[in-house]
């Protein structure tokens, strides 16, 4: 085992073996002693782009560290992926609006699960493996420190709601009147709460504190450019991939969760005996299966279960099957967006979304994760925050159907934003 300024010691000395003038890759791994928090690592390392994910299971983080290759969106990470080793992966995501998308293929890594810490050196060329090599060298050189997360403080100056409560209600009554002539059966409507405060905010911070505000959720934070980064609380899973074995979710239907165990287990039953929830699980389930015919065989959908986080309770189906051809990019194009956080049918509520909804969504409601030959898996990037220095943007959606009532789905989205907001100063 090795301490972090060891292995990057242990790294160069394997860079200068590397002599090879043809093209090429190659991954240097250094074993590393659990020691350390890889986030605060991270967050004093001036390369970008930069991405900390965490699996919603916990048992497997990544911090990635600066990039080799970028690829503006999966179809074309996935064609990269055909001449990477089988087990390497392409991390990045993909916003709301699909053929927006932003991939790479990191420089570093630092990986931690059941295997223990390490820390691993990609290289590529399409020409001269040596000069490459000659670039991480570099690249391991300006790497710094490993210091203490900055802590969350601040004055909240300021708070506004896109919309505000009665442009809201009055979004959910249109959505209503859409429902009730036969156009949709289901939109999601979103908002957002737009904060500002007297300095900006780090957002390697807000991420540790909801790691262990929000356990059962992928935790990720992916940060493009010095002064703006993305912090995502996720517990939907837009599908894993695992060779042709397809794996996906719906994920539909919100009660509260209250602090109280007693009252979030009666919470939780109300849950699961509420027609109006059931049905919206229920329309998301049918989609996704209706979305997968013809792709997969042998589809199987799991009971209804309980899922119970901080703040909320969701109602879940889980979606199994074989893929009769391997493509994350086709994954992407019948999945995303699910009627989970658009709407049904999918041409008719995005409709309805450019026409009323009246919000830039950039990522959210998109997803983030990686491919590889091997593997794919992909979360929705729900409970997410966009911070931008002093300014953070928090999102929320909810589903709205037949019956639903505007308050009760504003306290959704409230409940929903909570699970970041309750995180930062003054909130």
């Amino acid at each position: 085992m090795y301490s972090l300024p060891a292995a990057c010691a242990a790294l160069l000395t394997q860079l200068t073996q590397i002599d090879s003038v043809e093209a090429g890759c190659r991954s240097l791994t250094v074993p590393l002693d659990a020691a350390g928090d890889s986030l605060a690592w991270l967050s004093a390392q001036p390369h970008r782009p930069q991405l900390w994910w965490q699996h919603r299971s916990g048992l497997e983080q990544v911090a990635l560290c600066g990039a080799i290759r970028r690829y503006q969106t999966l179809y074309q990470a996935e064609q990269a992926c055909r001449h990477l080793p089988v087990n390497w992966r392409i991390w990045g995501g993909n916003r709301f609006e699909a053929a927006n998308s932003f991939f790479f293929l990191p420089r570093l890594m630092w990986r931690r699960d059941r295997r223990g810490d390490r820390l691993t050196l990609f290289l590529h060329s399409d020409s001269c493996l040596r000069d490459d090599a000659r670039a991480a060298a570099r690249f391991l050189q300006q790497l710094l420190p490993s210091r203490p997360l900055p802590p969350l403080t601040g004055t909240l100056r300021e708070r506004q709601c896109q919309p505000e409560q009665a442009e809201w209600r009055r979004r959910v009554e249109t959505a209503l009147a859409t429902i009730d002539a036969g156009v949709l059966e289901k939109v999601v409507l979103a908002r957002t709460a737009n904060l500002v405060w007297d300095r900006p905010l780090p957002p390697e911070a807000l991420l540790a504190a909801s790691r262990r505000a929000n356990p059962h959720c992928y935790q990720i934070m992916l940060r493009l450019e010095d002064e703006s980064a993305l912090v995502c609380a996720s517990p939907e899973r837009l599908w894993l991939r695992q060779q042709n074995e397809l794996l996906t979710e719906a994920l539909a239907g919100t009660v509260a969760c209250d602090s109280q165990p007693e009252v979030a287990q009666r919470q939780g039953q109300w849950l699961l005996r509420d027609g109006k929830n059931r049905r919206e699980n229920g329309l998301v389930m049918e989609d996704i299966c209706q979305r997968l015919h013809g792709m997969v065989s042998g589809l199987e959908v799991m009971p209804v279960e309980l899922v119970r986080l901080r703040n909320v309770q969701h109602l879940r189906r889980r979606i199994h099957g074989e893929l009769r051809s391997r493509s994350d990019a086709l994954c992407l194009q019948r999945l995303q967006p699910t009627a989970a956080v658009a709407g049904l049918p999918r041409t008719a509520a995005r409709a309805f979304l450019q026409r009323h909804e009246g919000l830039d969504r950039d990522w959210y409601a998109g997803s983030l994760g990686f491919i590889s030959r091997q593997k794919s898996e992909f979360c929705v990037t729900l409970r997410c925050a966009l911070m931008l220095g002093e300014r953070v943007r928090l999102y929320g959606g909810a589903g709205i159907v037949a019956g639903s009532d505007p308050l009760l789905e504003w306290q959704e989205t409230e409940n929903k934003i909570a699970a970041l907001a309750a995180l930062l100063p003054g909130e």
